[in-house]
């Protein structure tokens, strides 16, 4: 099989977002050395570049050879030019392998002369992304419906993956894996359903005949539904599904692997029960721990018990740049993962401010699932709890989707989808400790989303978020990418 030079398969990454994909893909080693190299990475989000940066910076140097100066960056020790100025070489190669354009909205001569570059001659490469996902998730068709009064059938954003299509086509690679949402499978555009479109577009690319062969990584059906991955089912703390196209040059041929369910799934508590305890901050008004502790002492629904506890509790902060771990109690399997010898703690394990009448809900949340083991909807909430909406009486009237705006992620159970939306409030993801009476840190979200904790998001908490949440989650992306290796070995 030809190579680059340095003997990786070359990965070409749009839509790449802060590196979800990449990551796991570039975690696959055989003889302890890299396999697939991120070449190019293709993203619009200025943040997201940066976060890509720094993770292409970290790459740029042997497992385990890593320099000092990046954990110190991590903790907060040194600033990002520091770092980057004491190794300007691979700072400079990091830059090379980063495109921030907005595709669909470039030249796309000038954009096939950089594809063209990395790959050069090579014939097998490997090309992944997904377009983005707005106007086909459920949620955001609600909305565009709503924001442009019916005219959801017209935003560009239903033929993006024709930008990845084209690329396919000029470039040709040996093999493409394409993620999206689950709400692509019931999307229509011009009343006629659009995925078995892009599965045709996808598979016949030149002159009616087949050029690619498509495949599930979970199935050997070729049905929609067939190409849908319950991430919960593979080893990931989340109840993440979406749809994974495996393509295969038809010149090839070779049959994938699928991937195998695992018996035991991973719950929240297996992967964040390691992090520091933090309260809420308070937005309005003072806040300091005091002042927090006796909001939800004043709490007559909860037990003595838990108001002991809470009174004992020691003194509980916000968080800050770098925490160290309270102990290494995650599960076993996925220490290797998460953990990294230069580090003892994390970044970004920092709660956000709400409001005093949220917290006093989180509180009454948690305190309800802990009792429970499941999530209240609002008609369990005390009156004097639910927010002073119409739509808070609707959806209880109705017993709708949105009676449960107030989601706590329990314990023993795996995450529900982390999303963008954690970015605008935490009310979907609330921690399962009423002693904390708070929604989920960056660091928390990372670690449903299985990001490693020497990785880095860049941007405020706001930005970091919105990274997290539109990211394929890196472990995943390793085992698919595993599967993927395997198909080059045979080539």
């Amino acid at each position: 099989m030809t190579k680059k030079q340095n003997n990786k398969i070359p990965v070409i990454d749009l839509f790449a977002g802060p590196g979800g994909l990449g990551e796991g893909f570039s975690a696959v080693m055989d003889n302890e050395q890299r396999i697939f190299d991120i070449a190019l990475s293709i993203e619009n989000n200025s943040k997201a570049c940066q976060t890509l940066l720094l993770r292409k910076f970290f790459r740029c140097f042997p497992k385990n050879k890593v320099p000092q100066e990046y954990y110190d960056y991590i903790k907060g020790l040194i600033s990002k030019e520091e770092l980057y100025n004491l190794y300007p070489d691979e700072y400079n190669k990091a830059q090379n392998e980063i495109l921030q354009v907005t595709l669909g909205n470039t030249s796309n001569e000038d954009l096939d002369a950089i594809i063209k570059s990395k790959i050069g001659d090579n014939k097998n490469w490997l090309l992944i992304g997904g377009p983005p996902c707005q106007a086909y998730s459920l949620v955001g068709r609600s909305v565009i419906k709503k924001i442009k009064k019916d005219d959801f059938e017209k935003d560009p954003r239903h033929l993006l993956y024709k930008e990845y299509l084209r690329i396919i086509s000029v470039h040709k690679p040996a093999v493409f894996v394409m993620e999206n949402v689950v709400g692509i499978l019931s999307s229509k555009l011009n009343g006629e359903l659009i995925f078995p479109k892009i599965l045709q577009d996808l598979s016949v690319i030149d002159d009616d005949k087949e050029t690619y062969k498509l495949y599930s990584f979970v199935s050997k059906g070729h049905e929609p539904k067939d190409f849908v991955i319950e991430a919960e089912q593979y080893g990931i703390p989340q109840k993440r599904h979406r749809v994974l196209i495996l393509g295969i040059r038809s010149d090839i041929n070779i049959e994938p692997d699928i991937l195998e369910k695992q018996d035991k799934k991973i719950s929240v508590g297996d992967v964040i029960s390691d992090l520091p305890k933090l309260r809420s901050g308070i937005s309005k008004g003072i806040d300091d721990y005091d002042s927090w502790k006796q909001i939800l002492l004043r709490q007559t629904y909860a037990s003595k018990n838990l108001l002991d506890d809470i009174r004992n509790t020691h003194k509980q902060e916000i968080g800050k740049t770098y925490s160290k771990r309270l102990n290494d109690n995650i599960a076993d399997e996925l220490k290797s993962w998460y953990y990294d010898p230069n580090l003892d703690g994390v970044s970004d394990h920092i709660s956000r401010k709400h409001i005093v009448s949220d917290i006093m809900r989180y509180f009454f949340a948690s305190n309800f699932a802990q009792k429970n083991h499941v999530s209240p909807r609002l008609n369990d909430f005390p009156r004097e709890l639910l927010p002073k909406h119409k739509n808070v009486q609707d959806a209880i009237a109705s017993n709708s989707v949105f009676n449960d705006r107030f989601k706590v992620q329990l314990r023993d159970e795996p995450s529900s989808t982390i999303i963008s939306h954690i970015s605008k409030d935490g009310h979907y993801f609330i921690h399962y400790d009423p002693t904390q009476a708070r929604s989920l840190t960056p660091r928390e979200a990372a670690r449903l989303q299985t990001f490693p904790d020497n990785f880095k998001f860049e941007g405020n908490r706001t930005e970091q978020y919105h990274q997290i949440g539109n990211a394929v989650p890196p472990l995943l992306a390793k085992k698919l990418g595993e599967i993927v290796w395997k198909i080059f070995k045979k080539i």
